[in-house]
C-alpha cells in the first residue's frame, strides 16, 4: 500500500512533468503559471521586477513573466540572458514559449550564488556578451545575486573598475553580502585589492592570478544571514 507521503510525491512529480515538454498540451500551462506564482515567488515578482540598467542597452532583473516578456519585446528587448539554466520549473517552460512567440532569443547560462565560477564560465559568459543581440536583458530568480554579479562581471569585462562593478550586489536589491552569497563579494574584493596593488585587466586575473579552490576556502558567511538567504528565501 503506498504511504500518504509517498502518493503525494507521486502527484507532485506527474503535476510538474505536465509540462515538461512544453505548455501547449492542455492544463500544462496552467500548472506551470501554479508553479511560477505559488511555489517559485511569482506573484511577488508581479509587483517588483528588481529591474535594473547595467550598460547602454543592457538591464538586470529578476525572473521575467510571460506577460513582461511580451512587454520586454515590444520596448525592443531582442536578447533574454536566462542566469537559472534550462531546468524544470514552470517558470523556464512559460518563458520558452514566451521568448519564441515573441520572437525573442533566450539564452540559457547557468549560473550559482553560492559557489565561484571557474575562469572558463567566465570566458563563457563573456563570449555570450560579445555575440548577443542588444537589448539584452539577464535575469535569475531574484534578481538579487547572480543577476547582479553577472552585471558586474559584464561592467568588469567591458573595462569598468571593480567599485563600479560592486554597485550591482547591494542590499536594495535583495543581495545579502552576510549570506553565502556573500562569496561574490569576496571575489570582487579580491580583484580589486589585487587590482590596486598592482593594476591589471580583469581577464589577466582571471586567467594568471585567480584561485577559485583558495579563495572559497578563505571565505566564511554569516549563520544567520545564510540561513535567510538559503533556506528562507530558498536562494538558488
Amino acid at each position: 500500500m503506498t504511504s500518504p507521503l509517498a502518493w503525494i510525491g507521486q502527484r507532485r512529480r506527474a503535476w510538474r512533468a505536465s509540462w515538461r515538454d512544453g505548455v501547449a498540451r492542455p492544463g500544462a500551462r496552467l500548472n506551470a503559471h501554479l508553479h511560477m506564482n505559488l511555489a517559485d515567488h511569482g506573484l511577488l515578482r508581479r509587483f517588483w521586477t528588481n529591474r535594473a540598467p547595467v550598460a547602454p542597452g543592457v538591464w538586470r532583473s529578476n525572473q521575467p513573466s510571460p506577460r513582461q516578456l511580451r512587454s520586454l519585446a515590444r520596448q525592443g528587448v531582442r536578447t533574454i540572458l536566462n542566469l537559472r539554466g534550462a531546468n524544470s520549473q514552470g517558470a523556464y517552460a512559460l518563458e520558452r514559449d514566451a521568448c519564441a512567440a515573441a520572437g525573442l532569443t533566450l539564452v540559457d547560462f547557468p549560473m550559482t550564488s553560492r559557489k565561484l565560477p571557474t575562469a572558463e564560465q567566465i570566458h563563457a559568459l563573456n563570449a555570450i556578451f560579445a555575440r548577443a543581440e542588444p537589448p539584452l536583458l539577464m535575469h535569475c530568480k531574484s534578481g538579487a545575486d547572480r543577476a547582479g554579479f553577472a552585471a558586474a562581471l559584464y561592467v568588469l569585462l567591458h573595462g569598468g573598475t571593480p567599485e563600479q562593478a560592486h554597485r550591482h550586489l547591494r542590499l536594495r536589491n535583495l543581495h545579502l553580502r552576510r549570506s553565502d552569497a556573500g562569496i561574490l563579494d569576496h571575489f570582487l574584493d579580491a580583484y580589486r585589492r589585487f587590482d590596486a596593488r598592482t593594476p591589471t585587466p580583469f581577464l589577466d586575473w582571471v586567467d594568471r592570478h585567480y584561485d577559485p579552490q583558495a579563495l572559497a576556502e578563505s571565505f566564511r558567511p554569516g549563520r544567520s544571514a545564510a540561513f535567510l538567504n538559503s533556506t528562507l528565501l530558498r536562494r538558488e
